[in-house]
Parts: C-alpha cells; structure tokens; sequence
C-alpha cells in the first residue's frame, strides 16, 4: 500500500474515534440540542469522506470496507 493511502486511512480511523469520543455517553436529546456537538460530527465524518476519496485505486481495493 502507498505510504499517502496510510496516511489517509490513518486520518480516517482518527476522525471516527474522535467522532465515537464525541457521542460517547450522549443521548440523542444531545445531539437534537448541542449545535456544536452536531458540527463537530459533521467536520469528522468529512474528514473521513474526503480521506477516502482520495484514496488510491490499490488502497481502495485492499481495504474495501
């Protein structure tokens, strides 16, 4: 695997485990209420989007999921 999909799947797994840091112990009242809470999610799952879109063809295809 190229050394930049590592890069991006490592930014990937960051962005989720501050995405799953953020909800933890939170209820969905939390996020009906907490405008912050709702854009700190947003901003994560971007990241992870955008990680993986750039992801190369090879990296895609080892780590399909």
């Amino acid at each position: 695997m190229q050394r930049d999909d590592l890069i991006r799947l490592s930014h990937m797994l960051d962005a989720a485990r501050e995405a799953v840091g953020f909800i933890r112990h939170r209820s969905r009242s939390d996020l009906d209420q907490d405008r912050q809470l709702v854009w700190a999610l947003v901003k994560a799952i971007e990241i992870i989007g955008e990680a993986a879109y750039q992801l190369s063809s090879n990296g895609r295809a080892e780590v399909p999921n």
